[in-house]
């Protein structure tokens, strides 16, 4: 499951060097809402690898300029505290789950 956090829980989470899938979206974004549901369910087959969650870039604008984020949707990994890996855009299920297994 997906949760939705701002921009001070995700800090939170990340510094305590947990494992974190973080979908930065907006809810006028059209490849944003395709990849939604794709997180979401890749979430249940990796839910013991990472935390999945998500933050609205609209919402939460400074941490996305501090990560660099400019377009969206952009997937970030976070491990130990820090970027492991991220994918800018919409990708299908079985190529985001290639991600996954890569970076989880």
């Amino acid at each position: 499951m997906v949760k939705e956090l701002t921009g001070r829980e995700l800090d939170a989470l990340v510094s305590d060097g947990k494992t974190v899938v973080c979908d930065f979206w907006a809810s006028w974004c059209g490849p944003c809402r395709m990849l939604g549901p794709v997180i979401e369910k890749l979430s249940e087959e990796f839910g013991e690898k990472a935390e999945f969650v998500k933050v609205d870039v609209d919402q939460n604008g400074d941490l996305a300029a501090s990560l660099g984020i400019f377009s969206i949707p952009d997937v970030y990994i976070f491990a130990d505290g820090q970027v492991k890996d991220h994918n800018l855009g919409y990708l299908p299920e079985e190529q985001m789950r290639q991600f996954f297994v890569k970076n989880l």
